[in-house]
């Protein structure tokens, strides 16, 4: 089995403010860089315990070079960097047969509070639905993988953003290390969360099976913007509609097309 393995920061143990996720703040990034490695490097080595063959990271974070790529193992392979297609932080899912994704350092949806960064895609908008459904990144790039066919095994990152994912894929291995108190975070050791994402993934890799992505018939979704003028903009967007002055609809039933939608109309 490969494994294809999208992560991100924001959901990194014991992260709490921007500036912890920002190349621009060495002395605050660097540490937690250093965690987001760390994490990565414990559910690529719980996979490879399981038999896995090797691992496809899409590095999905800001710049998407993040990842002290000398600090993993051998087998995997890392795309850094944006290819600028529609499969954003899934990018490289298309080239390669995977039996499993794992997601780790995701964080919850705009306008939770269970993390004080919680956004979706970027921070011009205040909220994104999905079917009726408040949409995080984890939401969208599940269903990616749903419609490439693979399954979703493993998440780490904030506990209510694990709590969403256990309803969604009840068999998901999740490892929650942070919990958001309005703008703070109470984490677990980061030790002790490296330790608890590669059992997490030995244990992810044997649930893979079960899995399978719940894809819906039809994908309707709204954009709330912060701004009307943004929202204005956006809704040129072909098939696009606007309701209330600052909030873009759109709906498809074909995946891709939604993945389409959200490149233009959620890009900075």
């Amino acid at each position: 089995m490969d494994i294809f393995l999208s992560t991100d920061i924001e959901g990194t143990c014991g992260i709490t403010t921007w500036s912890e996720t920002e190349r621009s703040t060495p002395n605050d990034y660097a540490p937690f860089r250093k965690q987001m490695t760390r994490e990565v490097d414990a559910a690529c080595k719980g996979a490879l315990d399981a038999g896995a063959a090797g691992i496809f990271i899409k590095d999905a974070h800001d710049s998407a070079r993040n990842l002290d790529v000398s600090a993993l193992p051998r087998q995997v392979r890392i795309l850094r960097g944006w290819t600028g297609d529609p499969l954003s932080m899934m990018s490289g899912l298309d080239r390669g047969d995977y039996g499993a994704v794992f997601f780790t350092g995701y964080h919850a949806w705009a306008a939770c509070p269970g993390n004080p960064l919680s956004h979706t895609m970027n921070l011009n908008n205040e909220l994104v639905l999905l079917n009726g459904v408040p949409a995080s990144e984890f939401l969208i790039n599940t269903y990616t993988a749903g419609y490439y066919g693979a399954p979703v095994a493993l998440l780490t990152g904030d506990r209510d953003l694990c709590a969403f994912a256990q309803t969604l894929i009840p068999e998901i291995v999740t490892v929650p290390v942070n919990e958001g108190v309005g703008g703070g975070v109470i984490s677990i050791h980061p030790d002790e969360a490296v330790d608890r994402i590669r059992s997490a993934a030995k244990e992810a890799v044997a649930r893979a099976p079960r899995c399978k992505v719940p894809m819906p018939d039809r994908f309707e979704s709204e954009i709330r913007f912060r701004e009307h003028k943004a929202a204005y903009s956006k809704s040129f967007y072909p098939g696009a509609s606007l309701k209330e002055g600052k909030t873009v609809c759109f709906s498809t039933d074909d995946w891709y097309e939604m993945l389409r939608f959200y490149h233009f109309v959620l890009s900075d």
